[in-house]
């Protein structure tokens, strides 16, 4: 999953409402992305006001274990 949402999330709402795949929830501190529905299409990155949402190249992402 090449979008994370960083610590930058102002909690506003426009990436979860613009996510046509309705894969980003408001977490408690920030939003989240559920990765098995995100569709990669960058809706969240373009919506998203604070910049919070970043395109992570894969061999940058963490692997889960």
């Amino acid at each position: 999953m090449p979008y994370r949402i960083t610590d930058d999330c102002l909690l506003c709402g426009a990436c979860v409402a613009g996510c046509p795949s309705q894969a980003i929830a408001e977490g408690e501190a920030k939003c989240v992305i559920d990765v098995s529905l995100c569709i990669e299409c960058g809706t969240c990155q373009q919506n998203c006001p604070s910049g919070a949402v970043v395109f992570v190249e894969e061999e940058e992402v963490a692997p889960s274990g």
